[in-house]
């Protein structure tokens, strides 16, 4: 048997083809075939390259199609869930869900940028969604936010938002407490808040939604029908805002 040769998509075939053919030959054959196989792809690794290229496209292909697939079930409890916080231009054509942990550096460090896109963009519907997953500090800060929120109202979350992504020290109760109290705030009613099975379940939810669309670390956005796994410069973000209204 002599190889012709082969690209990346007809060298990906034969290979997928490869053990059903193999079963037909000899002994002897086999091993001439895996000969010419692995002198071929010695004297054109390029080939080997594409091929892998074209599978990780392929992969990419898939990942985005089930994500899609997802965002499309889960839509109600992603972009329009009454527990998280939403802002920006509530009646934007684009929605920019963020999933966000306090203590993640890349959530501090996106957070400017987020502002800034929402702000100079000014058609877009921002939602935040709690999701603690970096310790019990992470999870305190998130409590504190939620309870503001159901006790305060939105305009407070925001401010309470904005204090914890840029706080710096021990996120600890008594810390928090007094954030409160500078916020203006009833220091006891929302350190007692904190602890209530509302605030609880806001953050199992967020944490079995997150789960469903394979969301395993923060930042994470799903902007539109496109889910983005990790920190984006602004000038990336503003190039996926417009992708999505492109269509």
């Amino acid at each position: 048997m002599r190889l012709i040769p082969l690209g990346a998509a007809a060298l990906t075939a034969a290979l997928a083809l490869a053990p059903a053919a193999q079963a037909e030959m000899s002994a002897a054959e086999r091993e001439a075939f895996r000969a010419e196989v692995r002198a071929y792809l010695l004297e054109n690794p390029e080939v080997l390259m594409e091929a892998f290229a074209a599978l990780e496209q392929r992969q990419q292909l898939d990942q985005i199609n089930a994500d899609l697939a997802r965002l499309e079930e889960h839509s109600d409890e992603i972009y329009r869930d009454p527990a998280s916080w939403a802002g920006g231009n509530l009646e934007g054509d684009v929605t920019v869900v963020e999933f966000i942990d306090y203590r993640c550096g890349y959530c501090r460090k996106a957070n400017a940028e987020v502002e800034e896109l929402v702000t100079s963009d000014g058609n877009i519907r921002f939602v935040l969604k709690e999701y603690p997953i970096l310790g019990e500090e992470s999870v305190l800060a998130s409590r504190f936010a939620i309870a503001v929120r159901q006790i305060a109202g939105d305009e407070a979350y925001k401010q309470a938002h904005d204090r914890l992504i840029s706080f710096r020290g021990d996120m600890t109760k008594e810390a928090l407490g007094r954030l409160a109290d500078d916020m203006k705030l009833d220091r006891a009613a929302i350190l007692e808040r904190m602890d209530h099975e509302e605030v609880t379940a806001v953050i199992a939810a967020n944490h079995r939604l997150a789960e469903t669309l394979e969301i395993s670390g923060t930042p994470t956005f799903v902007i539109d029908r496109t889910m983005v796994r990790g920190y984006v410069p602004l000038d990336g973000m503003r190039q996926i805002v417009e992708g999505q209204r492109k269509g």
